[in-house]
């Protein structure tokens, strides 16, 4: 039944894009613009983006794909505009590398009158995009500041790691600072480890050096959390109870499988949701199907109890 299920949805998918070249129209071509893989989640992601640009590329052969991975705003700026000039893209995928920067280079698309889909770090304009698809930000932090707060009933004094500058850091903040507001815990200091171990390990060491005790981390994302805790094991400071990360990465859920007291919980948040932007924007191209609007994947706490649920070893993160 399932491989019915799959053949039938393929069949139609190519004959709506076969159906549309035959009648004419130009190969229509779908620009996707992401961060290089800095970090073991925008590794992941390359991953699931390069897989299903290949994939679509056989399912549609009314469509054309172009990727480019940047590892500044600045590459990405150039990447996109790239795409325009020479490419003469008829939709957008794209994945801000910060959402500043990268605000005036995707409006300048949709003025274009191209489809513009934005994935996960939202613009510093709202209503730019046709389609938003992301991870649920607020939950993330709803769902982190709930934890630390069941986790510690008697409060406590935490460091928080920040992300890169981006709506969604600001969302996930947010929202993390209400989730915990009037609980009891203090939030010493709270600093960007940019999504980045070698980032985290510094920021730590400084957190460290400056707090002679403190209860518990929130790291707010599991490459932030691997810095944070080879800085913790390198200072030998024993008195901090746990660190909670964030996003999945299967080292990290393996971990808390095992009843690693240090990292007792996680938050999901997957990579994968730029397959199915990509998927979302092709169905838009090729069909009548209504996608415009948002997208959004609901955030999970794992804990040892249903952590294997959440486990793939095979995944590139």
């Amino acid at each position: 039944m399932k491989f019915t299920k799959t053949f039938i949805a393929t069949a139609l998918a190519t004959a709506v894009s076969t159906a549309a070249f035959a009648d004419g129209h130009s190969v229509k071509v779908i620009g996707v613009s992401i961060p290089a893989a800095t970090h073991g989640w925008a590794g992941g992601m390359n991953f699931h983006a390069k897989e299903t640009v290949e994939r679509l590329e056989e399912v549609y052969p009314g469509l054309d794909f172009v990727l480019a991975t940047a590892s500044d705003p600045g590459k990405q700026v150039n990447d996109i505009e790239d795409m325009v000039a020479t490419r003469n893209i008829d939709a957008l995928v794209v994945l801000p590398f910060e959402s500043d920067p990268l605000t005036p280079p995707v409006q300048a698309v949709a003025d274009s009158g191209a489809w513009v889909t934005v994935v996960d770090r939202g613009l510093s304009v709202a209503g730019i995009e046709d389609l938003y698809v992301a991870g649920d930000n607020k939950g993330f932090g709803t769902v982190s500041g709930d934890y630390m707060v069941s986790k510690m009933p008697d409060g406590g004094d935490i460091v928080v790691f920040r992300g890169i500058p981006t709506t969604i850091d600001n969302e996930r903040v947010d929202s993390f600072t209400a989730a915990i507001d009037g609980s009891g815990i203090n939030v010493l200091a709270m600093e960007h480890g940019n999504w980045n171990r070698d980032d985290s390990f510094t920021v730590m060491q400084d957190f460290l050096s400056k707090y002679p005790s403190i209860d518990a981390v929130w790291a707010s994302d599991d490459d932030m959390a691997i810095g944070v805790l080879a800085a913790i094991e390198a200072a030998g400071r024993d008195e901090i109870q746990f660190v909670l990360g964030g996003a999945g990465m299967k080292e990290m859920i393996k971990r808390t499988a095992d009843g690693d007291v240090m990292i007792p919980a996680n938050v999901t948040y997957p990579p994968s949701m730029i397959a199915t932007a990509i998927e979302l924007t092709a169905v838009g191209l090729t069909s009548n199907a209504p996608v415009s609007g948002s997208f959004v994947i609901g955030s999970v706490l794992v804990t040892q109890e249903n952590a294997m649920d959440f486990y793939y070893p095979d995944s590139p993160f």
